[in-house]
């Protein structure tokens, strides 16, 4: 059959491809590692091949990296990560962000451990700074998460000079924060830059004026749902 028609060897390997997404370089050591373990117990037993397939298929499965296309709407501000709404407030914004000391629109999104746990750039524009605190880790799912926890803030500066945070929260189980950003970077809208191991949270700092989009108990799906337009901006612009 000549290839390109829809049953050829390529279009079915295309196929695949786009169902089953790649695994974020964070996690596959992780996977591989649940794999050689599961490995061994069956070396050692004889048993336990099923039950070690599905759990390195679960972990690799955790870490997906699925592909996303940012809606094109100039001035959003896009959910950096899969999740639910948790929490929708104004706060005064922590130490490790670069943000005015005054109030401003948070939306706080909890990751569930089936949620996928990478993490996209909300805004077009550059890296202000990208700062790292170690703490606690109580469960995400608590409001005190966002002081107490461990975490890694990042503060993106949009091409109109407003400011919007990005906070990656580790969570009860969570024991590692991945960050592929430094300060000064060039980043667009969208793109993928990090991952939280296992349950945590985000929390997104908007501009003061800003109107959150999204409502508390709401779904977001990280680089396509927009959160907020960014002041000055008209809506759907």
């Amino acid at each position: 059959m000549p290839e390109g028609t829809g049953t050829s060897p390529s279009h079915m390997v295309h196929l695949v491809r786009d169902s089953i997404p790649p695994i974020h370089p964070g996690g596959r050591p992780i996977v591989a590692g649940v794999g050689l373990a599961a490995a061994g117990v069956r070396a050692l037993t004889g048993r336990g091949t099923l039950a070690g397939l599905l759990v390195t298929a679960a972990t690799a499965a955790f870490f997906r990296e699925p592909h996303r296309t940012p809606p094109p709407r100039p001035g959003a501000v896009l959910a950096a990560c899969d999740g639910t709404v948790a929490t929708v407030s104004e706060v005064v914004p922590p130490d490790e962000l670069d943000l005015p000391r005054v109030p401003h629109p948070r939306v706080s999104v909890f990751l569930s451990i089936l949620d996928v746990h990478v993490q996209w750039v909300p805004v077009h524009g550059r890296v202000r700074a990208v700062e790292y605190r170690p703490g606690a880790f109580v469960s995400a799912d608590l409001d005190k998460a966002s002081e107490s926890n461990e975490r890694n803030a990042l503060t993106f500066e949009a091409a109109g000079g407003e400011r919007v945070g990005v906070v990656q929260i580790a969570g009860l189980v969570a024991r590692r924060i991945v960050c592929a950003l430094s300060g000064g970077e060039e980043v667009a809208a969208g793109e993928r830059f990090g991952l939280i191991r296992f349950g945590s949270r985000v929390d997104h700092y908007l501009p003061p004026g800003s109107v959150p989009l999204v409502v508390p108990g709401q779904r977001t799906v990280g680089a396509e749902t927009v959160l907020a337009e960014l002041p000055g901006e008209p809506a759907g612009a």
